[in-house]
């Protein structure tokens, strides 16, 4: 029977630190991480906002010309925003519903600002499918429950913005915003 030889390696004996194809594989896995982050790098930077919407971060909307009862529209990251002078009907309607018969439970005062209850700010798009919804417009139908109503799914939003009835899971989102003076509102 035969027997075979080892025979020994100088330098290469069991336990004498890196050998040469540990570092050729700390060196290939290097290699890899330094073009997997090349790679990814231009990937993760082209989803930061573009110039053009860094421009629009915040607006001013002069609330002057808005009556009471009245509601307006504008764009806000390229996106409609909703700007409605609640009547004091308007602020009762919404202040007497229950939380309980809520879907998405808030009250007009979460959804507002302290000093400022007659202004409601929200985002004008439906949230349900991101739809515009009816209502801020002059003679749009505003829904039976006197805020906005989306045409398309039949969602309906009360007085304060606040799903009623209708798809959406959720009530219009009311975007940060913040009062310059009582006539002046910076939205973002």
């Amino acid at each position: 029977m035969a027997t075979l030889e080892t025979t020994e390696i100088p330098g290469e004996a069991a336990g004498d630190g890196v050998r040469r194809r540990d570092f050729i594989n700390i060196a290939a896995v290097s290699f890899a991480g330094v073009g997997a982050a090349t790679v990814l790098l231009p990937l993760v930077n082209q989803m930061n906002p573009s110039a053009d919407v860094l421009a629009q971060a915040s607006i001013e909307v002069d609330l002057t010309a808005i009556k009471e009862g009245q509601a307006i529209k504008t764009i806000f990251r390229k996106q409609p925003l909703f700007l409605r002078h609640l009547t004091a009907k308007e602020i009762a309607a919404a202040d007497a519903v229950p939380l309980s018969a809520l879907r998405d439970p808030q009250t007009l005062d979460q959804r507002t600002i302290a000093g400022h209850k007659q202004w409601l700010i929200t985002m004008g798009v439906c949230t349900h499918l991101g739809c515009v919804p009816l209502g801020a417009g002059e003679g749009e139908i505003r829904g039976e429950f006197g805020g906005y109503f989306c045409p398309c799914h039949g969602s309906t939003y009360d007085t304060a913005a606040r799903i009623r009835k209708g798809p959406a899971p959720k009530n219009l989102e009311v975007p940060k915003y913040a009062f310059k003076s009582d006539t002046v509102v910076q939205v973002g």
